[in-house]
């Protein structure tokens, strides 16, 4: 992707919320845009470190039978495929739109060698912008990174 049309929005995930951004994602990938996302281990899930490790290890322990013989389990553990998988549970599952959508879509973490000199878009609604919520209590948050880390068996 060395050539970037008006059609390609090219966003930085750090310090985005990673729910808000995957639904404001999902509506530009239904519109027909193309969208990049850079620096997906940077976006922020909001909770407790153990209330958010608790979900997802729920989500990696789940079994699905292919077959009698050989039960399987998958959910992603990297930060790029976390975040494109939140996004894929945000589009019409059987619909042709939404696979094509999908395909429109690009996770990295980092920042690649051809996108080095673009202008990052950010998306203001989804912004974390202050550890204090409206009712006075810390706001606690852990990046997909960290979590990355964790559901792969590494300490945080």
């Amino acid at each position: 992707m060395s050539q970037l049309t008006e059609n390609v929005v090219v966003i930085d995930g750090s310090g985005h919320r990673l729910g808000r951004l995957a639904s404001k994602i999902a509506k530009m990938l239904l519109l027909g845009k193309s969208v990049v996302v850079v620096n997906a281990d940077k976006v922020l899930v909001t909770g407790t470190k153990e209330a958010v490790l608790e979900r997802y290890l729920k989500l990696v322990r789940r079994t699905w039978y292919s077959s009698i013989e050989e039960p399987k389990v998958w959910y992603p553990r990297r930060a790029d495929r976390i975040f494109w998988y939140t996004v894929a549970r945000m589009l019409p599952r059987k619909k042709p739109s939404a696979r094509e959508a999908l395909r429109r879509l690009k996770v990295y973490t980092g920042i690649p060698s051809n996108l080095e000199g673009v202008t990052f878009t950010r998306i203001e609604d989804a912004l974390h912008k202050s550890g204090i919520s409206r009712s006075g209590r810390v706001v606690r948050t852990l990046t997909l990174g960290e979590l990355s880390r964790l559901l792969r068996g590494g300490s945080a």
